[in-house]
């Protein structure tokens, strides 16, 4: 099955193909300048990005979205993650949030799919805490700064094995569930 991906973000397109081709999808990037709307609802962000995506593409697709909730903020970014993200960067993410007892945060990735009829929803996520200072590679976002619980590793350090454990494995792993659930119907 040939599944469309709406993303500018080559990191995520790689893992998503890593994911999903073993599971018998065939991942076809789009990419497709979509405005996201900027608020801390993740589902109101994938259902009007998913939604405008449809009706520029005009095929079934899926759009994601990976945000980060920081224990220290209540919660905070959410939605806001990559505007957040971009303001502090590594090193000062690492100064604010990986030092201290508050180092707990929550990563979680949502899928929107548009299948020309209804927008399906997917979700994993993984808990973990702020590494002290970045480490390994920095291209990914704030790979380098998430050690995932039970890990000593940060997402950056992992490499491939990320893959296997990460919230946009477990959010993928029910996407291609309910793909499968649909193709055999």
């Amino acid at each position: 099955m040939r599944i469309r991906f709406l993303s500018k973000n080559g990191h995520k397109i790689d893992e998503a193909r890593k994911i999903l081709e073993p599971l018998g999808a065939e991942v076809i990037p789009i990419s497709v300048a979509i405005d996201e709307i900027q608020t801390r609802e993740v589902k109101a962000i994938v259902r009007d990005k998913v939604l405008r995506a449809f009706e520029r593409i005009g095929h079934r697709l899926f759009v994601e979205q990976t945000c980060l909730y920081i224990d220290a903020l209540n919660g905070f970014p959410g939605g806001l993650t990559q505007p957040f993200w971009d303001s502090l960067e590594a090193d000062r993410f690492c100064e604010l949030f990986g030092n201290g007892e508050m180092r707990g945060l929550t990563a979680k990735t949502w899928i929107g799919y548009c299948d020309g009829r209804r927008i399906h929803h997917f979700e994993g996520e993984i808990r973990g805490t702020v590494a002290s200072v970045p480490r390994g590679d920095r291209s990914f976002q704030w790979d380098c700064v998430f050690i995932p619980n039970g890990h000593e590793l940060t997402f950056a350090e992992m490499g491939e094995g990320k893959n296997e454990i990460s919230m946009r494995r477990i959010a993928l792993n029910a996407f291609a569930d309910h793909l499968r659930v649909k193709t055999d119907a």
